[in-house]
């Protein structure tokens, strides 16, 4: 099995480089299923019901979030009922929405995916690791085959994290800083990682925003706000592929396109 996992979608340039380059990535790479993190869809800041349908009718499969999935308020109704749209499961307990979700791929194939935020500089919800040990041990009821989107801003965070689920789970994906990192490799009891898969958005641009606000901030440190850019879009991302019958991958590859 394969799996194409697609760093975090930032704006419009986003949507429209990942429609743009995702048919053909499928079909070069022989994808099984598509993941792609969408917490930026909508303007660089959380997702709309508009903007995930567009991403979920071109191709996507699971999408997944972090800390932004809450921006766009008028949004968490979809979210609670639709699962495809993942959130972070270690949010408490009654917080809307599904932190995981187990898709069938067309030969029968059952895919656990689960999405988990870091507590390192990020917002202080239940252990990650706890939490996530937990929810593998549900999944792996119906599946071997468990991927998770560890949306965290520490390095050693995602390392530690990647570790301690080595041989639980298929695979590691690390978003949030969308910077992508060099070090994809297969851990040694069989998970595939990476700290960072990086960003799918406006190439020229800090992490998808504009790059004159962001430097504007640093020198004034004043409040702004802050845009995301325009231009030439980059596409980053991942494929791992997984043994189906023991749940181990054999393969991680990065991928980094320009479009147009």
């Amino acid at each position: 099995m394969k799996a194409l996992f697609i760093g975090d979608i930032v704006g419009k340039v986003g949507r429209t480089t990942l429609k743009g380059l995702l048919p053909n990535l499928v079909d070069r790479y022989k994808i099984d299923i598509v993941i792609a993190n969408g917490e930026n869809l909508a303007g660089g800041f959380g997702i709309t019901d508009k903007t995930a349908n567009e991403i979920l009718n071109c191709g996507v499969h699971i999408i997944t979030s972090g800390n932004h999935i809450w921006d766009k308020k008028e949004s968490i109704p979809y979210i609670a009922k639709e699962n495809r749209i993942l959130r972070p499961v270690n949010y408490p307990p009654g917080v809307p929405g599904y932190g995981s979700v187990i898709y069938t791929l067309s030969n029968g194939t059952k895919v656990g995916i689960i999405n988990i935020s870091g507590r390192v500089f990020m917002s202080a919800i239940d252990c990650p690791f706890r939490t996530g040990k937990k929810e593998v041990e549900r999944l792996r009821e119906s599946t071997r085959i468990i991927l998770i989107d560890f949306h965290a801003e520490a390095t050693s965070e995602k390392i530690a994290f990647g570790y301690f689920m080595d041989g639980k789970v298929s695979a590691v994906i690390g978003t949030h800083t969308h910077v992508q990192t060099a070090d994809e490799k297969i851990l040694p009891n069989g998970t595939a990682y990476i700290t960072d898969v990086g960003m799918t958005g406006p190439s020229v641009s800090v992490i998808g925003i504009e790059k004159e606000q962001i430097i504007e901030r640093f020198l004034l440190q004043m409040p702004m706000k802050f845009e995301t850019a325009k231009g030439e879009g980059v596409l980053s991302a991942v494929v791992v592929e997984v043994n189906e019958n023991t749940g181990k991958s054999e393969a991680i590859q990065r991928v980094r396109l320009k479009y147009p």
